[in-house]
C-alpha cells in the first residue's frame, strides 16, 4: 500500500492509542520511537509535496471500499487537515475499543453480537473516509498553490 499523509496520519493514531493502553516499560520505548518515526516521515512527506516532489496523482490512494451502502450510512467528513485528524484519531478510539469486544466475543451476549460487528463495519467505514479525506485535502491544497504560483510566474 502506497503511504499517503493520511495513511501516516492513521498510523500515528493507533501508535499513540498502544501507548496510552500500555503499561510494558519497554513496549512504551519501543511505541515513543515509532510515533517519533512516524511524526518525522509526516514532516519528510508534507515538505516533499509542498516542494512538488511527490506528483500530484500520488498524494491520494483512495480507499475505494466497496460497501452495501443501505443501511451503512456513513457521515461526511469536513473540515480542514487538522479538524480531519482530529477526527480519524477518534474514530480509531471508538474502534480501539469496539475492536476490545471482539478479542473476547464469547463474552458478548448472542443479541448483541451482530451489533458489535455492525459498529466495527460502520467504524472502518469511517476511518477509511477519514484517510481519504486528508489525501484529498491535502493534494486540493497543493494544486491550488501550484496553478497560483505558475499563474505568478
Amino acid at each position: 500500500m502506497a503511504e499517503t499523509l493520511g495513511t501516516l496520519c492513521d498510523k500515528l493514531t493507533i501508535v499513540k492509542l498502544k501507548e496510552w493502553h500500555s503499561d510494558d516499560s519497554e513496549r512504551l520505548v519501543s511505541l515513543k520511537g515509532q510515533a517519533t518515526s512516524l511524526q518525522e516521515e509526516i514532516n519528510r512527506f508534507v515538505a516533499a509535496a509542498l516542494a512538488g516532489d511527490i506528483p500530484i496523482g500520488n498524494l491520494t490512494f483512495a480507499a475505494n471500499k466497496v460497501y452495501k451502502k443501505q443501511g451503512n450510512d456513513i457521515a461526511d467528513v469536513v473540515g480542514a487537515i487538522g479538524d480531519v485528524f482530529a477526527q480519524l484519531a477518534y474514530v480509531n478510539c471508538e474502534l480501539w475499543h469496539e475492536q476490545e469486544k471482539v478479542y473476547d466475543f464469547a463474552a458478548v451476549p448472542a443479541a448483541q453480537k451482530d451489533t458489535v460487528v455492525k459498529a466495527l463495519a460502520h467504524l472502518n467505514l469511517q476511518r477509511n473516509r477519514c484517510i481519504d479525506a486528508i489525501d484529498r485535502i491535502l493534494s486540493e491544497q497543493i494544486a491550488r498553490s501550484q496553478s497560483k504560483s505558475s499563474v505568478n510566474t
